[in-house]
């Protein structure tokens, strides 16, 4: 599912609309069967409502899980790409010297498109752009290290290796950010997350037909609450666009960045 902010401020205040209608609509027709049988109204409904909630509450634990745990390693490959980078830039200096200003130029280069293609985001289409061009930078920075590595036999073979396995890391690195970024639970379950709140507050609304008057703060406190939980496991899944972001944990790349003179 691609992240649209209107799609998401939509469902999120349709779910907090329908919460609160639905909460509503239970109380009545709780009220409605007690007044046509007020001892079996609420007989054997127990189990069914057990059912659903513990199927709503085992959902958003679930879904909240797997985004948590992907927002963890989002934030961890950007740590893991930085100390590739600059690991790599490091070790430029086993080359010859003469290879070594136009190759940490394009270093320098690489890094400040690599930062460019998550700063676009949601520009999906300045973001691909961006990321077109690291990807062909890349490709000039590994070009001109073979040919280096080839034009010498000074450090031997050893420093080649090195070399060329930190700059393999650093390019593997890209490709498996990019998956991250594009992986994130299938649309379906989000749906039936939120089917499952809307049938949880049917459910709950038959559930407080017992009193006269009706309790605002239960019924507003279930509302936001409910919605509010939805929210956040959209805001974890997509950590780019909402609250919660993990554009912090792109200081480390800057850090690598400033290192570069």
């Amino acid at each position: 599912m691609v992240y649209n902010t209107a799609f998401v401020a939509l469902v999120i205040f349709g779910l907090l609309a329908g919460t609160l209608l639905l909460l509503e609509v239970g109380r009545r027709i709780g009220h409605k069967r007690r007044n046509q049988d007020p001892e079996g109204a609420s007989e054997g409904l127990g189990a069914v409502d057990g059912a659903v909630f513990g199927l709503m509450g085992l959902l958003i634990a679930f879904t909240f899980s797997a985004a948590a745990t992907r927002f963890d390693a989002r934030r961890g490959l950007i740590v893991e790409e930085a100390n590739a980078i600059g690991t790599s830039y490091l070790r430029l200096d086993l080359l010859p010297i003469s290879a070594q200003p136009k190759l940490r130029q394009d270093f320098r280069r690489y890094v400040d498109s690599r930062m460019a293609v998550y700063r676009a985001l949601p520009d999906f289409e300045v973001a691909k752009a961006m990321l077109a061009k690291s990807t062909a930078i890349q490709g000039e920075i590994w070009t001109q290290a073979v040919a280096a590595c080839k034009a010498t036999e000074i450090n031997g073979n050893a420093a080649t290796s090195l070399v060329l396995a930190a700059l393999n890391e650093m390019i593997d690195i890209t490709t498996t950010r990019t998956v991250s970024a594009q992986t994130h639970l299938p649309g379906i379950i989000f749906a039936t997350l939120c089917v499952m709140v809307l049938a949880g507050s049917l459910f709950a609304g038959y559930g407080m037909a017992g009193s006269k008057t009706r309790s605002w703060v239960h019924v507003i406190g279930f509302a936001i609450l409910m919605t509010v939980t939805v929210y956040v496991i959209f805001d974890l899944e997509y950590p780019r666009y909402g609250f919660i972001r993990v554009d912090a944990t792109d200081q480390v790349l800057v850090d690598v960045r400033k290192s570069m003179t």
